[in-house]
């Protein structure tokens, strides 16, 4: 099997992966941003954070956004030095953050040990324009790696800069869920026929565009719902990409 997805808290199912079992770490886990009050950030959902009152999809809530800075810092730091030790020498991690934690993602994957190596943008188009102020149309990937980097192992030439909008309509099925155009740019850092870790895995759009790039999967995602529906998207793409040289047949 071209992929793997576990349902359950990721630092358990990391903990019992084998040391250098994956070349790219490439995950998008829950901001913890946005809260000005104590009130705001222990009261409100992701769904009510990230989703407007007129949404049409209803689209299941998760858990884990509601850490203040330090307690981010410190979930992060713990499972990305999990996710170091997963990873073979010279592999990669890319990190999806706000412009709110974008310095406590920097911080956290120095102190598990990565190279911190710079931050990508990811523009979207359809960003609601804000009167007298700034338009807030840009999210961010932390990108490091584990010590120097072989570019004769992987010689692409990456942009820093992404543009596509969050799925909408029946496309939508995670709250914060992202363009499968852009990961699948985004997990070309990992060498062709490589594996690619998500530990937040949501619908598992980074595993859909690993697989559709020719990539291994490991994903975890603690809410069963998005397991779920994880898990299906992987075994469509995977049953789509098969050729006939994939498959045996057996009298």
């Amino acid at each position: 099997m071209p992929f793997s997805l576990h349902q359950g808290d990721a630092l358990a199912v990391l903990s019992g992966l084998p040391a250098g079992c994956v070349d790219s770490v490439i995950t998008d886990p829950p901001y913890n941003s946005g809260g000005r009050t104590a009130k705001e950030r222990t009261s409100r959902s992701a769904k009510q954070k990230y989703t407007s009152a007129d949404s049409k999809n209803d689209l299941a809530d998760f858990t884990g956004e509601n850490m203040d800075q330090r307690s981010y810092g410190f979930w992060l730091t713990q499972i990305m030095t999990e996710a170091h030790r997963l990873t073979k020498t010279g592999g990669t991690a890319l990190l999806f953050t706000d412009w709110r934690q974008l310095p406590t993602t920097t911080d956290a994957i120095q102190a598990a040990g990565w190279l911190w190596r710079g931050v990508l943008a990811w523009h979207k188009p359809q960003a609601r324009p804000q009167k007298g102020r700034f338009t807030q149309n840009c999210e961010f990937i932390v990108w490091a790696s584990k010590g120097p980097i072989d570019a004769s192992l992987n010689p692409v030439y990456l942009p820093g800069m992404y543009s596509a909008s969050q799925p909408s309509g029946a496309k939508r099925q995670h709250i914060t869920q992202k363009p499968v155009q852009v990961m699948r740019e985004l997990v070309k850092i990992s060498p062709d026929g490589g594996t690619v870790l998500d530990f937040c895995s949501g619908s598992g759009s980074t595993g859909v565009a690993a697989l559709l790039e020719g990539r291994d999967f490991i994903g975890v995602e603690k809410t069963e719902h998005y397991a779920s529906i994880a898990t299906d998207r992987l075994t469509e793409t995977m049953r789509a990409t098969l050729t006939q040289d994939d498959v045996v047949l057996t009298a």
